[in-house]
């Protein structure tokens, strides 16, 4: 384990999933994960195959040194969210939905739906967002929410191509992710699977 600032960083062992050769479909990783996505935690004999569910599980198995706070409301606004990104922005614009949009549709439609979808939540994250101060989403510690926003913003960033210009305190977190050698170390290129460029 190793300890950034105040947070609790655990080592892991990382096994790849190629979502793009579509390995989340073999019979073994179904076992682990019905649903046939990423991510899933297996850690001993508990096996969590949702971002928040793994969150939580997490919060709850190594409560030294939370990513949640203890104001009621600051742990209920982390936890909205880590919803609003993990239910209403990232599953709508997956690899299986867009793939099936742009098959139906077309792809500008693809793009249109994409777009839209992370607009509506980029919105509301803004506007959630703006009466927090702090270096991070919620504070100046790295909580729960920050750990679900900048995968979520960098996924946006890089795949996506979306102008940020247009949600600023987003945009401000991301130069902060940027500063956190944890958070760079999670960076899919960043990864041992990542294609070498």
């Amino acid at each position: 384990m190793a300890n950034e600032g105040n947070k609790l960083w655990l080592d892991d062992e990382y096994k790849a999933v190629d979502l793009l050769k579509g390995e989340q479909y073999d019979p073994e990783f179904v076992k682990i994960n019905p649903m046939k996505s990423v991510p899933a935690l297996n850690d001993g004999d508990a096996l969590i195959a949702d971002s928040l569910a793994i969150a939580l599980y997490l919060e709850d198995k190594y409560p030294q040194n939370p990513l949640l706070p203890q104001d009621s409301k600051k742990k209920a606004l982390n936890i909205q969210i880590a919803s609003i990104v993990g239910s209403s922005i990232q599953p709508l614009y997956n690899l299986v939905l867009v793939k099936y949009i742009e098959e139906k549709l077309g792809s500008e439609e693809q793009i249109s739906w994409t777009i839209s979808v992370i607009d509506r939540g980029f919105t509301a994250l803004e506007k959630l967002l703006r009466n927090c101060s702090g270096k991070y989403a919620t504070g100046d510690e790295i909580q729960q929410a920050d750990a679900f926003l900048a995968p979520q913003i960098y996924s946006v960033i890089s795949r996506v191509h979306m102008d940020m210009s247009k949600y600023p305190i987003l945009a401000g977190l991301n130069e902060a992710y940027n500063e956190i050698p944890a958070f760079q170390a999670a960076l899919p290129e960043n990864q041992p699977d990542a294609p070498s460029v």
